[in-house]
């Protein structure tokens, strides 16, 4: 192999440590905010080396036939994510812990300064088929009256959310309240490198990401605006769509952030869907600040997400985030009966199937 035909070195700019430290240089009491982030991406890393050896390290995708706190079957690399988020918190300022694999909250440091909430592992389907999976993480001010009131309380209130991505290459999106950073690990050296110091999600899209198996299940204004889509230049919309689904909050997300778009995963007509599937804590919450933080938009489908308030740990909510023109557009259409349309030839009688 020629020099030509070597691999770039990586372009990438300051360490995340780096950022970390000027961030907290800048102004008092940041240190231990720094530091859980910090930790956290230490744990990414670790997870990071696990996941690039796919079946090497074993059989990552079996179910270890528990469930976790959500009813959902654990696997393997679920656990072992959970543990190391949790020993590398553990060395940090963190008083509680809340995650998808654990049934409460946890108590590290009852002095502590933090309430980290986190699941360990988005996208766990995605593990043998060698698609992204993630890691999603909110951070509060540990609370004086304890742990539920540290968690309980608006997503406006959070102080920094992220995730990290694992996929082709691995990605921390990080947000500290004021605008969103991107960096990518440096396989050789082991560190996450910035590479966009402000990201900011187109304004407008073609794309769309919703799981159009669960069509018959929604609610109408939901089927009018992705009937609208699929017509696409001969509809009302004028314009042709996309559609995406990856089966990872976090694998849409990055696509979001990266070119445009909007994800939608509605309550629907099935019983324990009404309020969707994913949970308001550790996925909608950090998701709607990172999201609103890059000038995008986040709701349930009318209310604004960082409005909403934790009333259990594990309470699930509808999610629609991303471009903020598509998003207000599909609040208009849940919100207004004209939008509220017959449903379209491709889902009704006159289809294929039917006879």
């Amino acid at each position: 192999m020629t020099s030509q035909d070597a691999p770039a070195k990586c372009a990438g700019g300051e360490s995340l440590d780096a950022f970390l430290r000027n961030w907290d240089s800048a102004a008092a009491g940041r240190t231990a905010l720094a530091g859980a982030v910090a930790a956290l991406a230490e744990a990414g890393i670790a997870l990071s080396r696990i996941i690039a050896s796919g079946p090497l390290s074993g059989p990552m995708a079996a179910e270890i036939g528990e469930t976790n706190a959500d009813g959902d079957r654990q696997r393997k690399l679920d656990v072992i994510a959970d543990q190391l988020i949790m020993d590398a918190l553990r060395k940090t300022s963190t008083a509680y812990y809340a995650s998808e694999e654990e049934d409460a909250i946890l108590t590290f440091d009852p002095a502590g300064a933090l309430a980290v909430a986190v699941d360990p592992l988005d996208g766990s389907s995605n593990i043998d088929a060698n698609l992204s999976i993630a890691t999603i993480f909110s951070i509060f001010p540990a609370s004086p009256d304890g742990a539920t009131a540290s968690f309980f309380r608006p997503g406006a209130e959070q102080i920094a959310a992220g995730y990290i991505i694992y996929g082709p290459h691995t990605a921390l999106l990080l947000t500290l309240g004021d605008g969103v950073a991107h960096f990518v690990l440096d396989p050789e050296a082991q560190k996450f490198r910035l590479i966009a110091e402000s990201v900011k999600i187109a304004p407008a899209t073609r794309e769309y990401a919703i799981n159009a198996s669960n069509y018959r299940h929604w609610t109408a204004p939901i089927r009018a605006f992705v009937d609208d889509c699929v017509e696409g230049s001969t509809g009302p919309r004028g314009k042709d769509f996309n559609m995406r689904w990856i089966a990872c909050l976090v694998g849409e997300a990055h696509r979001i952030f990266i070119r445009g778009g909007v994800f939608l995963y509605p309550g629907d007509n099935r019983a324990g869907y009404e309020n969707g599937r994913l949970r308001l804590l550790y996925e909608a919450f950090p998701i709607a600040m990172l999201v609103e933080q890059a000038g995008g938009a986040a709701t349930d489908g009318a209310e604004r997400i960082l409005a909403k308030s934790v009333e259990a740990l594990h309470q699930r909510t509808p999610l629609v985030f991303g471009s903020a023109e598509k998003v207000a557009r599909i609040a208009a259409y849940c919100s207004d009966t004209q939008f509220q349309r017959a449903q379209a030839p491709l889902f009704g009688q006159r289809g294929l199937f039917h006879v």
